[in-house]
């Protein structure tokens, strides 16, 4: 199924307005800044914008498009888990904002 030719529906819209959040940007940030063992100054806060975001869900998907999140089983439930993992990561007590 070509990206371009599918449409998508609430998980698109979801992951969209998750790309979109300065939170999910953020959590991007230091989520690469713990697993590369950089510091703050290697990757400041603020690095991430919304086609980063965009970019890094696509690849942790494995998917082309957030449109074929509505279709793929597979990458529907990675998006789900990262979804997921930032809630908690959000939750998280004396996490700076």
């Amino acid at each position: 199924m070509c990206a371009e030719s599918i449409k998508g529906g609430k998980l698109a819209r979801q992951a969209a307005m998750l790309c979109q959040d300065a939170q999910f940007q953020l959590y991007l940030d230091r989520r690469r800044r713990a697993k590369h063992g950089m510091t703050e100054s290697q990757l400041p806060d603020g690095t991430h914008n919304t086609e980063d975001a965009r970019d890094w869900l696509c690849a942790a998907c494995q998917i082309q498009s957030r449109a074929e999140l509505d279709h793929h089983v597979t990458a529907a439930a990675t998006f789900r888990r990262i979804r997921q993992r930032f809630q908690v990561w959000k939750q998280r007590p004396g996490r700076e904002q």
